[in-house]
């Protein structure tokens, strides 16, 4: 059996830029998914109708609430990954990013009065109407990340 196109392959531009970029790949998105994981526990923190709790048990609409909220991290998180070219960057943007959210949240919260009430009774749609506010917010600061 021919060697040669294994061997060419191993030594391949292609494999060379794979096995030095997907470590740092493996880094960026590790380090994005911790971001995730604070933001998230912070606002599970400060929140105070504990989704948490009312998602172990088995309120619906929190788990809708919960649920967009990490979308809603998320979506700013890519977006900061995306444009930045180093895990620093990655790690000022996504700072940056969790914290003007968590903002907008408790804002999205305040400005929406009635609706954590709502959603700790457990109606569906008080938690679908506070996660689309916070996935707008949450798709215009990512658009904001990336200018």
């Amino acid at each position: 059996m021919d060697q040669t196109p294994l061997l060419s392959f191993l030594n391949s531009a292609e494999l060379q830029a794979f096995a030095s970029g997907f470590p740092i790949l493996l880094l960026h998105v590790g380090v994005t998914l911790v971001m995730l994981t604070l933001g998230a526990t912070l606002y599970a923190i400060l929140t105070p109708w504990r989704e948490i709790s009312l998602i172990r048990n088995g309120n619906s609409a929190a788990a809708v609430a919960f649920g967009g909220v990490l979308a809603g991290l998320a979506i700013p998180l890519a977006a900061s990954l995306s444009a930045s070219n180093s895990t620093l960057e990655i790690i000022v943007w996504g700072v940056a990013t969790v914290l003007v959210q968590l903002l907008a949240f408790r804002l999205t919260d305040m400005i929406l009065a009635g609706l954590p009430e709502r959603i700790r009774d457990g109606e569906i749609s008080a938690a679908v109407l506070l996660v689309s506010a916070k996935l707008a917010v949450a798709l215009i600061l990512a658009a904001a990340v990336t200018v």
